[in-house]
């Protein structure tokens, strides 16, 4: 017996074939198997509408006020290697910054380098 592709929304294994399409009877979704899933990639762009990738370097546009503390991360600091998430709220940017450690930023506050 062949192996069925789970269903790329739900990720229920009760798919069943019709045609050249697959169909999962629990959420109702049908998709073809050539096609690719562009639903789970998320395309996350800079403020200046440049398409940021995990490993990048960008560099803060504006004064960010840091939640919790007096301190401020300033205009044109840069931060390397960024790793990309869907984070909530709009934070959907994990980096490291020097002298403030782990953060998330969101990405229209940040411009590619």
């Amino acid at each position: 017996m062949s192996q069925l592709p789970p269903c790329p929304s739900c990720k229920s294994e009760y798919t069943y074939p019709d045609g050249d399409m697959f169909v999962c009877p629990e959420c109702g979704h049908e998709w073809n198997e050539e096609s690719k899933t562009d639903e789970d990639e998320r395309i996350i762009k800079d403020s200046n509408g440049n398409i940021l990738k995990d490993g990048d370097t960008v560099t803060v546009i504006k004064d960010l006020k840091i939640k919790g503390s007096s301190s401020v991360i300033k205009v044109g600091t840069k931060v390397k290697n960024i790793r990309l998430t869907d984070g909530a709220d709009g934070h959907d940017i994990n980096c490291k910054i020097d002298g403030f450690g782990m953060m998330v930023l969101k990405s229209e506050k940040v411009k590619k380098v």
